[in-house]
């Protein structure tokens, strides 16, 4: 007999799943109008703003996590920072020294007076055509709106990658040595270099500056400095600072400065007097804030290390009071022709360090560990002086082509 067919075996039985549990039930679109109206309102509200506050923090979170821009990898370029009353004055000698160079490794910025264009009829440099800002603005003596018009220089030459040292200069600065020392000499130097002490007996320091700005980061040096291109974005973008200053920083007058007002009209900006008789009956703290501002910058983000504690612009300072702590009587000496002889400009050049008596310290001068000459440019000119520089030769500098015109 054929074998019977074994029985399949049967089947086990699988365990039934759980029955599911009732889905909750979505609210009503109706849902904010059971709200009271003011909370419906509310409500309504922040549904409008989810969604732009969303897209705002998923951009700043994308930015975060992007790369920080690379270095500029190009011959970086000295951006050379003019503040100038109207026209430069000493065109002239500027128009020899930039010829000297690669144009290719400066550029110029001038801040100027509102309406004031740089063209054929206004100066005889074509280095100087059109580099005027935009929209400067009136600077006024011994007034914020001088540390507001430096920012706008740097600011404006921020806009160019290529830029990588900032010197800021006056309208009766000279160069003391042609393109190409002062080229290597900025480029070779990894620090900003930047005049800053602590000046124990000044009163400029205001109370009413604390905590943004405390007494012991207080610093005061001279305005003409050379930033490199991370210092120069930090100065322009510092806003809690130049706020403090803007309000508790002014230059006041006192009543024995009162006889002197031609003088500050020659220096070409506004002289207020209803502001200084003003300051003069609160006795508000008499401050500069070109003297101060970018120095105390320094100071309060503790980068003081970042700097060379020193200027690059030579003044000679002319103290016409018999008393020796009368600073407020001092001013520049204006090199003239007869004072502008090889012997004075190598006098200069031979500086190699700076006393600092109120703090009996002693700066030497150097770059990047190199013992170096104090000062590359010297102030103020005037245009003979300047005349005798480019005459005599001892920069180095040919005869620029607007003289060779009227020779």
């Amino acid at each position: 007999m054929p074998p019977r067919p074994t029985p399949a075996p049967a089947p086990i039985p699988r365990p039934r799943p759980p029955p599911l549990m009732p889905a909750a039930k979505r609210p009503s679109a109706s849902w904010a109008l059971a709200l009271p109206p003011g909370r419906r309102a509310r409500a309504r509200l922040c549904l409008r703003l989810a969604a732009p506050l969303s897209f705002l923090l998923l951009l700043a979170a994308f930015l975060r996590t992007q790369p920080p821009a690379a270095p500029f990898a190009g011959p970086g370029k000295v951006s050379f920072l003019f503040l100038a009353r109207a026209g430069l004055p000493l065109d002239f000698l500027w128009d020899a020294f930039f010829r000297n160079g690669d144009e290719g490794r400066f550029s110029v910025y001038v801040h100027s007076a509102p309406g004031f264009v740089l063209d054929r009829a206004t100066t005889g440099s074509p280095y100087f055509y059109g580099r005027q800002l935009a929209k400067p603005v009136k600077v006024a003596w011994g007034e914020p709106t001088m540390v507001e018009a430096e920012k706008m220089l740097f600011a404006a030459a921020l806009e160019d990658p290529a830029n990588q040292r900032f010197v800021l200069l006056s309208d009766s600065c000279v160069p003391l040595y042609n393109f190409s020392y002062t080229y290597t000499y900025l480029m070779s130097s990894p620090k900003s270099i930047v005049d800053s002490f602590v000046d124990k007996t000044e009163k400029r320091y205001n109370p009413n500056m604390s905590p943004v700005i405390p007494k012991d980061k207080w610093r005061k040096g001279s305005q003409w400095i050379m930033l490199i291109r991370k210092h120069a974005e930090l100065v322009v973008g510092d806003k809690h600072v130049f706020k403090v200053f803007r309000k508790h920083c002014k230059m006041i007058v006192t009543k024995a400065l009162l006889g002197q007002k031609p003088n500050a009209r020659r220096l070409g900006f506004v002289f207020r007097r209803k502001q200084i008789l003003k300051g003069v009956a609160e006795k508000e703290h008499d401050c500069i804030p070109d003297e101060h501002y970018v120095q105390t910058i320094f100071s309060t983000k503790g980068l003081e290390d970042e700097i060379e504690k020193r200027t690059l612009t030579y003044t000679s300072w002319n103290q016409s009071s018999l008393d020796p702590k009368d600073k407020m009587t001092w001013h520049p000496t204006t090199f003239e022709y007869d004072t502008s002889s090889p012997e004075h400009i190598n006098a200069i050049k031979s500086i190699d360090h700076v006393n600092y008596e109120v703090e009996h310290r002693t700066e030497w001068c150097q770059c990047n560990g190199t013992s170096v000459p104090c000062f590359l440019f010297a102030r103020k000119f005037s245009y003979g002086g300047a005349m005798h520089l480019l005459e005599d030769g001892s920069l180095g500098l040919q005869k620029s082509a607007q003289l060779l015109v009227n020779f």
